[in-house]
């Protein structure tokens, strides 16, 4: 398996033979290898979110990407899907849409992390039939988050934990009502209506996960473990922040269908390549892409000044 630096040094020399498309190139060369070992349709949705150099807006999954999805889909032959996967999260909405979308497409659909699917893509990978993930792949909580203009500033909120604060208040003025004029200042910066909202948003997206789960990875089943699993990811109190990382050992232990990808090492060393090509392209300035294993792309990019420099790893001695 060529490594993260091997990678690298190709896209180099084809740089230097004044090829203006080398990210495409070596990209879309090592996801044709991928489908060319199993023989399943393969797309790759993928955000420059780990970086933490970009705007959520211009990285999260939304509506956009639904357009992405068509563009990547079209043409493609077969009921057969690998995604491979690796977003850090975005609209329940929208994620909504591209699994209606996906699951109409698609009979049997394995999605692959390589390295995370966060929030709303741990709840895209539960409308899989399997998920493949490695030792060093994680899924992380579906509890969604409110953005607040507080008088702190913008903050991402969990809205478990803004139902929870009206609750303490309410224990609390009630034991003391002369503790109000402490609660007043934080509370009175909060809607009417965002009690309601934080209830709506946390029963849209855990109901949206047990119903894939259930008639997908457990179909014909009972419903008992997507139930569970749904009420597990969606429970802010089980994770204490939103960003935690759940290794496939945990997500095995909560009764997910996941494949170790260690069990096949042609097809780690497939999978992990065109990773490693697809990060690579975010030295760039793309920022998100979705793209088919015959090379048809979606690529969101943004303008800017200069191009990033290339990163060249250590020369061997």
């Amino acid at each position: 398996m060529p490594t993260w630096g091997q990678i690298l040094n190709e896209i180099n020399q084809e740089l230097g033979r004044g090829n203006p498309i080398a990210f495409d190139v070596i990209r879309n060369k090592y996801i044709k290898e991928l489908f060319d070992l199993t023989h399943r349709n393969t797309i790759i949705y993928a955000s420059r979110w780990t970086s933490g150099d970009m705007p959520a807006n211009l990285i999260s999954l939304n509506d956009e990407d639904v357009q992405a999805f068509m563009e990547s889909i079209h043409g493609l032959q077969g009921k057969e899907l690998d995604l491979i996967l690796h977003t850090g999260g975005g609209s329940a909405e929208a994620t909504d849409a591209i699994v209606t979308y996906l699951r109409q497409k698609f009979d049997n659909i394995r999605i692959i992390i390589p390295q995370a699917a966060m929030s709303a893509g741990t709840m895209l990978s539960c409308c899989a039939d399997e998920i493949i993930m490695g030792k060093h792949s994680s899924i992380g909580p579906i509890d969604p988050q409110f953005i607040l203009n507080t008088a702190v500033g913008i903050q991402a909120v969990p809205a478990h934990a803004i139902i929870q604060q009206f609750k303490k208040a309410q224990d609390d003025c009630a034991a003391n009502p002369k503790n109000l004029n402490s609660w007043f200042p934080m509370l009175s910066q909060y809607g009417p209506a965002l009690l309601i909202q934080c209830q709506n948003q946390i029963d849209f997206g855990r109901d949206l996960v047990k119903d894939w789960l259930g008639n997908f990875m457990f179909k014909g089943e009972d419903g008992k473990k997507a139930e569970f699993i749904s009420e597990y990811l969606s429970n802010h109190d089980n994770f204490k922040t939103h960003g935690k990382h759940i290794n496939k050992e945990k997500a095995k232990e909560i009764g997910l269908k996941i494949i170790d990808l260690e069990n096949d090492q042609t097809l780690q060393e497939k999978i992990l390549s065109a990773f490693h090509a697809t990060m690579i392209t975010f030295q760039t300035n793309s920022v998100k892409l979705v793209c088919n294993h015959n090379g048809h792309a979606y690529i969101k990019r943004i303008p800017m000044p200069t191009m990033p420099p290339i990163i060249h790893p250590p020369q061997q001695p």
